[in-house]
Formats: structure tokens, C-alpha cells, sequence
């Protein structure tokens, strides 16, 4: 008997918070939620040029007891739901609640999830059949470009102009925001 594999596709793997919307210290109150400017219509593009869309978030807040994984999951729900008025649907979302240090209690500890290591990214390609050389990883931090560069992805970090972080990947691979790394991404099909 011969079995018929899933072909393997490309995804925009994606931070939340500072990538999808406006960043907000621990964001914890759906109230609080604001999608950054432009970011629907570039997931929009995205989506209909092929890329699954995946979000990757670190939600340290679970592990240091400032939220629970239920906040996280509404804010996530909710998320979803202001997304799909403009037409976009997520493929998947993935959360790290860990913090190697921070908190008290069994979230907290080192593991391969939290990016900059590549465990969320990884088990969505293994999840979704995503392939992950043809795929890209953007996001605000360093460690989301580290987490994109270990899973075998190619990465974009969106900075603002008020962003003290220093980025040293190949110029041209920093944006001022989603919309324009989504048309980095599509001008490179």
C-alpha cells in the first residue's frame, strides 16, 4: 500500500506582541489589545500569496504569576476573531509560558520552546507540514530572529525607530513594521 505525503508549504511564522499588535508590558486585558497599523492587510497578503501563518509568542507572564494560560488563550481567541474581520485566518498559534528563571513553580525553568530556541517553530512545522527553509520568521526581538535562524528559517525583525536593541543581521533584513517585511517576504516569492 502506498501512502500519499502531505506536501510540505511555506509559513510566516510571527511574534504577537510588538509584531501583530501594539506592545503593551505584559499584556494581560483584551481591552488592551490594539492591532499595530497595516498588520491585517499584510497577514491578508500573505495568506493569499500562499504562506501559512503561524504565531510564535514567549508569554513569560504565566510562569512569573502575573496572568494564567487562559488569559493568554482569550487574548489569543480574541486576536483570532479581530483577524478574521479583515479576512485573515491563523494557522496555528503556539506559547511558551515558560521563564528560566523568573516565577516560582514548575513553569519555571529552561526548555526548547522559548525563542530563541526553536521548539515552538519546530513543532509547528512538524504539526503543519511547513517547510521550514522556504519559511520566514519576523518578529520585534532578538531572540524571535535567533528562534527564525536555529528552526532553519530565514528572519526579519521589525524596529521601531525609538528601539535601543541593536540588530546585526545582513542590512536590509530590518523593518519599521509588519507591512513592510511582508512585502520583503513577497517581493522574494
Amino acid at each position: 500500500m502506498r501512502t500519499v505525503s502531505t506536501p510540505l508549504r511555506p509559513a510566516v511564522f510571527l511574534d504577537r506582541d510588538g509584531t501583530i499588535n501594539r506592545e503593551c508590558h505584559y499584556l494581560q486585558r483584551i481591552d488592551d489589545f490594539e492591532l499595530l497599523p497595516g498588520a491585517p492587510e499584510a497577514l491578508r497578503k500573505l495568506q493569499a500569496a500562499g504562506f501559512l501563518l503561524v504565531v510564535v509568542t514567549n508569554q513569560s507572564g504565566v510562569a512569573r504569576g502575573y496572568f494564567s494560560f487562559e488569559t493568554v488563550t482569550e487574548i489569543n481567541r480574541h486576536m483570532q476573531a479581530v483577524l478574521a474581520e479583515s479576512g485573515v485566518v491563523l494557522d496555528g498559534i503556539y506559547v511558551c509560558p515558560h521563564h528560566p528563571t523568573a516565577g516560582d513553580g514548575p513553569l519555571t525553568r529552561s526548555c526548547t520552546c522559548r525563542k530563541g530556541s526553536p521548539g515552538l517553530l519546530l513543532q509547528a512545522a512538524a504539526d503543519l507540514s511547513i517547510d521550514l527553509p522556504r519559511s520566514w520568521m519576523v518578529g520585534d526581538k532578538m531572540s524571535d530572529v535567533d528562534a527564525g535562524r536555529a528552526a532553519g528559517c530565514r528572519s526579519l525583525k521589525i524596529q521601531p525607530e525609538n528601539d535601543p536593541e541593536t540588530f546585526s543581521v545582513d542590512r536590509g533584513c530590518c523593518f519599521d513594521s509588519l507591512a513592510s517585511a511582508a512585502r520583503y517576504i513577497l517581493d522574494r516569492g
